[in-house]
């Protein structure tokens, strides 16, 4: 098979991975001179860092042949698609050839399970060691990390990638022993668990530098230093919103993951009779990135956010956001005095964003605020005006006490489909 061929299938298999993203490095810039590629730049694809810029990534598969019998997976070991794989000299080819062309600034490279744990995480090591050693790359690396292979070489995958990442697949260990047989819940954890020690290793070895010649040698102790990652996919079993959440809130608190990623269960050929014939609905899945927002920056627990009682336990509301959800649940809360409230409140008001809620406490210590005023910090009054009081606005109480509160919110169009539309099946799988 051509190089391009092989491009074109691996490339293709890897648009099942959700987590590529760029973000977090510190340490490679070739502005100097030295060496070849940035992290730093803005390119042509749709990866976004934090501030908005765009940074491109030649994202594919080293293989996607899989020793593995994933059943949601197409790459499986039993799968009919074309195979192909790479050698490490043609993806670092691929990769400077695509840098030089100003197509890319890094690389996000994965693999199918060939032979074992230990030669797949060796030949995805050996590609970033050697753009990294024999050619200078200084551009962003994401690494996925494969579970169960060795400490040291998760150690030394750390030294040459930006960012590592290993996908726990599934939320529960009875999922992941139904639709992914050869993985598990404790292997999984285990790695995330190395690669958070190697983290807070090179962090510890950073902050402990004290001479000029330590400062110099500072590629010695960098360990991932954007971090690492992981990804759930929903909709390929029946968990609840909620059990989805409670494992992503665990691998945050115990393994300070920088970012859980989902991804919507797609329908594969010749799937397995316990997956699902249908894909979820995709809003499902952006609720959840919504909800996990709430989680990392808005100081909700999963207990706030998926009700736990009625017809809806356990599952977000699709038709409104997670936030304004639990408002309506909680209207016993509100509303809430933006001149007088703490931050902690204004950050549950709908429509009010973490940064929003930051420059409400600074712009009152100098004035009193008003509607006019949060419009000018381009929050949606519709949303949030029956939670809030200002200087010139309260809201009427007759308001919160109405029992259809939630459909203000609900487009009048989707309100209509809700009336002509039975609700939707539950998830089940086969037993």
């Amino acid at each position: 098979m051509q190089l391009m061929d092989k491009l074109a299938v691996l490339a293709d298999a890897a648009k099942y991975d959700a987590s590529c993203a760029s973000s977090g490095t510190t340490r490679r810039d070739s502005a100097g001179g030295q060496g070849i590629g940035s992290a730093g730049g803005t390119g042509i694809c749709h990866s976004y860092t934090p501030d908005g810029r765009c940074v491109s990534l030649l994202k594919v598969l080293f293989t996607n042949f899989c020793i593995y019998e994933c059943s949601y997976c197409v790459n499986r070991a039993s799968s009919q698609v074309r195979k192909a794989r790479f050698s490490v000299a043609e993806v670092v080819k691929l990769t400077l050839d695509f840098y030089r062309r100003n197509y890319i600034e890094g690389l996000f490279l994965s693999s199918g399970i060939i032979q074992d744990e230990d030669h797949t995480m060796e030949q995805l090591t050996l590609v970033a060691k050697e753009l990294r050693l024999k050619h200078g790359f200084k551009g962003y690396i994401h690494l996925k990390t494969i579970p169960d292979a060795s400490p040291e070489l998760l150690k030394e995958a750390g030294r040459y990638a930006d960012r590592l990442s290993i996908n726990i697949e599934l939320p529960t260990q009875q999922s992941l022993k139904m639709l992914a047989p050869e993985k598990s819940i404790q292997g999984i954890t285990t790695t995330m668990s190395r690669l958070q020690a190697g983290i807070d290793e090179a962090k510890s070895q950073r902050k402990n530098r004290q001479t000029i010649s330590n400062r110099r040698s500072q590629a010695t102790f960098n360990f991932a230093p954007a971090g690492q990652s992981s990804q759930m996919i929903i909709g390929a079993d029946d968990s609840t919103d909620g059990t989805i959440l409670q494992t992503s809130d665990r691998l945050y608190s115990q393994y300070r993951m920088r970012r859980v990623y989902y991804s919507a269960f797609s329908p594969i050929p010749d799937a397995s009779s316990a997956l699902p014939i249908q894909a979820p609905p995709l809003v499902r899945e952006h609720r959840l990135y919504q909800a996990d927002w709430l989680l990392r920056f808005y100081g909700f627990s999963t207990q706030e956010i998926v009700p736990t009682v009625g017809p809806e336990a356990g599952m977000l509301d699709l038709h409104i956001d997670p936030k304004l959800a639990w408002a309506i649940r909680h209207r016993d809360w509100f509303p809430i005095n933006v001149n007088r409230a703490p931050l902690e409140l204004l950050l549950r008001i709908p429509g009010i964003g973490a940064r929003t809620a930051h420059k409400i406490t600074r712009v009152r210590r100098h004035r009193r605020l008003r509607l006019a005023d949060l419009q000018a910090m381009r929050v949606p009054l519709p949303k949030c005006r029956p939670f809030i009081e200002t200087l010139d606005h309260t809201p009427a109480a007759s308001l919160l006490e109405q029992d259809n509160l939630r459909r203000h919110f609900i487009p009048p169009v989707q309100q209509e489909l809700d009336l002509f539309q039975a609700p939707p099946t539950p998830l089940v799988t086969a037993p």
